[in-house]
């Protein structure tokens, strides 16, 4: 079959971080359908307005051939599908594909002749031939490589970040056959600036992307680990770091609490694959268990530092400043900040999260935290900066310490402080 991309149709489904910069994008060339069943999320993006804050309104107007729709009818139209809708883990950090079988499912009931369907979402190697494909079959009645086509393009989206947008980042590309997998390339290519490397398979595409983030998650892992050993030895991890990153090939980590849609997330999809094939892996896990710790961690270094300063800790009220996963940006998904806050709780510790980026009505959905809108003066018996927030570090050392009580304990978890600013550092 002749693949090209004249009269291409796009359907992207799901508009979240990923899913809207690269709508956004590709609707500036070809006609392109934004798919999601958030019907709200499809007003604010009809209305000109991205609560996101990745696409700006001038942005939203550019694209001038991208359309809205939660109907099913609506992607009957399209010819190419473009998934990018979440997969996240469960409870028992198994990785969940519930989102991405559900996208499939929906996709399959318009799939036609020659259609293409190509995933953003992280997932395991194999995962696009092993379980979605199967879906897309049982619900178009088609049959994989002859009558539609797959590939895979992971997502390399970085929430918050102006400079590395969707454009400026180099894609990595694949397909289900070499000309699937040229079309899907040159179809990127369109608008990707920084270029495109084509992989020689869909599972090579995969495993690509669940170790990019594997390996940043390890690496802070080691951190986060000297980070408790220096602490014990008395002496300041970001001392040390800087003076280590004086060798031109020392790599510039820092610690602290490892969550979002990504670094937290991917690497238990790669873990998940290796073990349904008799691999247990070592590594991985051991910087996992590491990553996952850090709430308590900091926690235990606040309490024992309250308690040397004679500060009673039960019913004590400890301000959090920061409640996403990452400065600057308002993505809550799996901020690791929450670890923090219910570690406090038990303690018996009155906690206040104080994040202006944030909507409050979705940290509530969340996670059950109402943020204050304005932290009380003088009123704190321990402040932790969890998020490096622009707002906080223009605050300083004094505004911050303005929201403690006479004897307080200042807990700097991001370095926005100079060192002898702060009581606590990780």
């Amino acid at each position: 079959m002749n693949f090209t991309t004249h009269d291409t149709r796009i359907a992207i489904l799901g508009l979240g971080y990923v899913g809207l910069p690269l709508a956004a994008e590709f609707g500036k060339h070809l006609s392109t359908l934004g798919f999601d069943i958030n019907k709200a999320r499809l007003e604010e993006l009809q209305g000109g307005f991205d609560s996101t804050l990745e696409v700006s309104n001038e942005e939203l107007e550019q694209a001038s051939l991208l359309t809205y729709s939660a109907e099913i009818d609506a992607l009957k139209s399209c010819n190419v599908f473009i998934v990018t809708v979440p997969t996240p883990i469960n409870e028992h950090k198994q990785p969940d594909l519930t989102p991405l079988l559900k996208a499939s499912a929906v996709i399959g009931k318009a799939l036609k002749q020659g259609d293409v369907v190509i995933y953003e979402s992280t997932v395991y190697p194999g995962a696009t031939e092993e379980e979605c494909v199967p879906v897309l079959e049982r619900e178009s009645g088609l049959v994989f490589n002859k009558d539609f086509y797959c590939g895979y393009s992971p997502e390399r989206i970085n929430p918050g970040d102006k400079e590395h947008r969707v454009t400026s980042i180099l894609k990595v590309t694949s397909g289900s056959t070499p000309a699937v997998a040229d079309f899907v390339d040159n179809l990127y290519r369109s608008i990707i600036t920084a270029g495109t490397y084509k992989a020689s398979s869909i599972k090579v595409a995969e495993a690509a992307k669940v170790i990019e983030n594997t390996q940043r998650d390890v690496n802070i892992g080691l951190i986060n680990e000297l980070a408790v050993i220096f602490n014990k030895l008395d002496i300041d991890t970001e001392e040390v770091l800087k003076a280590a990153g004086t060798k031109w090939n020392f790599l510039p980590f820092r610690p602290g609490l490892v969550g979002g849609h990504c670094i937290g997330v991917d690497p238990y999809y790669l873990t998940h694959k290796a073990q349904s094939v008799g691999y247990h892996p070592e590594i991985i896990l051991a910087g996992r268990r590491l990553n996952d710790g850090m709430g308590a961690y900091v926690v235990s270094q606040l309490v024992k530092s309250m308690l040397k300063k004679r500060i009673q800790v039960d019913g004590a009220r400890v301000l959090v400043l920061g409640l996403t996963f990452k400065e600057d940006c308002p993505d809550l998904r799996n901020t690791k900040v929450v670890d923090i806050v219910g570690e406090l709780s038990d303690y018996g510790i009155n906690v206040d999260c104080y994040d202006p980026w944030i909507n409050a009505a979705d940290a509530e959905h969340e996670y059950n935290i109402t943020p204050v809108s304005v932290p009380d003066q003088g009123a704190y018996d321990a402040v932790i900066i969890a998020v490096a927030h622009k707002q906080f570090k223009e605050m300083g050392a004094e505004g911050i310490r303005a929201f403690g009580k006479p004897e307080h304990v200042l807990y700097d978890l991001k370095y926005i402080l100079p060192a002898d600013a702060a009581d606590l550092r990780l």
